[in-house]
Protein backbone atom coordinates (compact mmCIF):
# COMPACT_ATOMS: atom_id res chain seq x y z
CA UNK A 1 0.00 0.00 0.00
CA UNK A 2 1.62 3.35 -1.10
CA UNK A 3 -0.60 6.12 -0.12
CA UNK A 4 1.62 9.36 -0.03
CA UNK A 5 2.34 8.63 3.79
CA UNK A 6 6.23 9.07 3.53
CA UNK A 7 7.93 10.74 0.94
CA UNK A 8 9.32 8.21 -1.69
CA UNK A 9 13.42 9.69 0.31
CA UNK A 10 11.52 8.17 3.67
CA UNK A 11 10.36 4.73 2.53
CA UNK A 12 14.28 4.43 1.05
CA UNK A 13 16.07 5.38 4.31
CA UNK A 14 13.25 2.91 6.58
CA UNK A 15 13.90 0.14 4.53
CA UNK A 16 17.72 0.17 4.17
CA UNK A 17 17.63 0.88 7.73
CA UNK A 18 16.03 -2.62 8.04
CA UNK A 19 17.77 -4.74 5.66
CA UNK A 20 20.99 -3.39 6.89
CA UNK A 21 20.16 -4.68 10.59
CA UNK A 22 18.15 -7.60 9.56
CA UNK A 23 19.54 -8.53 6.12
CA UNK A 24 18.00 -11.50 4.15
CA UNK A 25 15.38 -11.82 7.17
CA UNK A 26 13.24 -9.04 6.46
CA UNK A 27 10.00 -10.08 5.45
CA UNK A 28 7.91 -6.97 5.71
CA UNK A 29 7.91 -3.39 6.89
CA UNK A 30 5.12 -1.42 7.95
CA UNK A 31 5.17 2.14 8.83
CA UNK A 32 2.00 3.57 11.22
CA UNK A 33 1.06 6.69 13.42
CA UNK A 34 -2.33 7.20 14.50
CA UNK A 35 -4.33 7.53 11.81
CA UNK A 36 -2.87 5.53 8.84
CA UNK A 37 -0.62 3.41 7.79
CA UNK A 38 1.98 2.25 4.50
CA UNK A 39 3.29 -0.97 4.24
CA UNK A 40 6.60 0.21 2.80
CA UNK A 41 8.70 -3.07 2.00
CA UNK A 42 7.38 -6.74 1.09
CA UNK A 43 10.19 -9.68 0.37
CA UNK A 44 8.96 -11.02 -3.85
CA UNK A 45 8.35 -14.59 -1.74
CA UNK A 46 5.74 -13.62 0.66
CA UNK A 47 2.15 -12.38 -0.79
CA UNK A 48 0.39 -9.31 -0.10
CA UNK A 49 -2.49 -10.68 2.24
CA UNK A 50 -2.16 -9.53 5.30
CA UNK A 51 -4.88 -7.45 7.02
CA UNK A 52 -2.49 -4.80 7.82
CA UNK A 53 -5.26 -2.92 9.42
CA UNK A 54 -6.53 -5.31 12.22
CA UNK A 55 -2.73 -5.39 12.37
CA UNK A 56 -2.34 -1.69 13.39
CA UNK A 57 -5.57 -1.36 15.14
CA UNK A 58 -3.89 -4.07 17.73
CA UNK A 59 -0.56 -2.44 17.57
CA UNK A 60 -1.52 0.72 18.31
CA UNK A 61 -3.65 -0.11 21.16
CA UNK A 62 -1.65 -2.15 22.51
CA UNK A 63 1.86 0.03 22.37
CA UNK A 64 -0.38 2.40 24.46
CA UNK A 65 -1.62 0.23 26.98
CA UNK A 66 1.59 -1.43 27.35
CA UNK A 67 3.03 2.18 27.89
CA UNK A 68 0.36 2.64 30.56
CA UNK A 69 0.85 -0.40 32.42
CA UNK A 70 4.72 0.19 32.93
CA UNK A 71 5.25 3.58 33.01
CA UNK A 72 7.38 4.90 36.03
CA UNK A 73 7.96 0.73 36.89
CA UNK A 74 11.08 -0.44 37.63
CA UNK A 75 11.50 -2.09 34.33
CA UNK A 76 12.34 1.51 32.70
CA UNK A 77 11.25 2.58 29.79
CA UNK A 78 9.43 0.31 27.41
CA UNK A 79 11.54 -0.16 24.19
CA UNK A 80 9.93 -2.75 21.71
CA UNK A 81 8.39 -5.25 21.32
CA UNK A 82 8.75 -9.02 19.83
CA UNK A 83 6.26 -10.95 18.70
CA UNK A 84 7.09 -14.71 18.48
CA UNK A 85 4.91 -16.89 15.86
CA UNK A 86 5.19 -20.03 14.03
CA UNK A 87 6.74 -18.30 10.29
CA UNK A 88 8.84 -15.66 11.91
CA UNK A 89 8.84 -12.54 14.20
CA UNK A 90 6.96 -9.42 14.47
CA UNK A 91 9.07 -6.59 16.15
CA UNK A 92 6.85 -3.10 16.83
CA UNK A 93 9.13 -0.23 17.54
CA UNK A 94 7.10 2.77 18.34
CA UNK A 95 7.32 6.51 19.73
CA UNK A 96 5.38 9.03 20.41
CA UNK A 97 2.80 9.41 17.50
CA UNK A 98 4.08 6.74 15.38
CA UNK A 99 5.75 3.32 14.52
CA UNK A 100 6.64 0.22 12.57
CA UNK A 101 6.20 -3.09 12.60
CA UNK A 102 8.88 -5.00 11.00
CA UNK A 103 8.09 -8.99 10.40
CA UNK A 104 11.60 -11.70 9.74
CA UNK A 105 12.40 -14.49 9.58
CA UNK A 106 15.09 -15.66 12.73
CA UNK A 107 17.60 -13.50 13.69
CA UNK A 108 19.43 -12.95 16.98
CA UNK A 109 18.31 -10.74 20.15
CA UNK A 110 20.89 -8.46 19.21
CA UNK A 111 19.89 -8.17 15.26
CA UNK A 112 16.31 -7.09 17.18
CA UNK A 113 18.31 -5.00 19.51
CA UNK A 114 20.25 -2.85 16.46
CA UNK A 115 16.71 -3.03 14.67
CA UNK A 116 15.04 -0.82 16.94
CA UNK A 117 18.10 0.71 17.86
CA UNK A 118 18.31 1.96 13.80
CA UNK A 119 14.68 2.63 13.19
CA UNK A 120 14.24 4.73 16.35
CA UNK A 121 16.54 6.86 15.38
CA UNK A 122 15.56 7.08 12.11
CA UNK A 123 11.55 7.97 13.86
CA UNK A 124 12.97 10.33 16.08
CA UNK A 125 14.93 12.15 13.59
CA UNK A 126 11.82 12.60 11.35
CA UNK A 127 9.68 13.85 14.61
CA UNK A 128 12.35 16.61 15.65
CA UNK A 129 13.30 17.36 11.82
CA UNK A 130 9.57 18.74 11.35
Amino acid sequence: MENGLLTPQARDRLTRTCRTAAGDSLRSLTYFNRFDYEQVYLREDLEQDADLNSFIGNEWHDFKTTQDAYRGSELGDYRYTIRVFENGYLVRITIEDSGVFVTTDGITMQDFEALSAAVTEVLENWMYSD
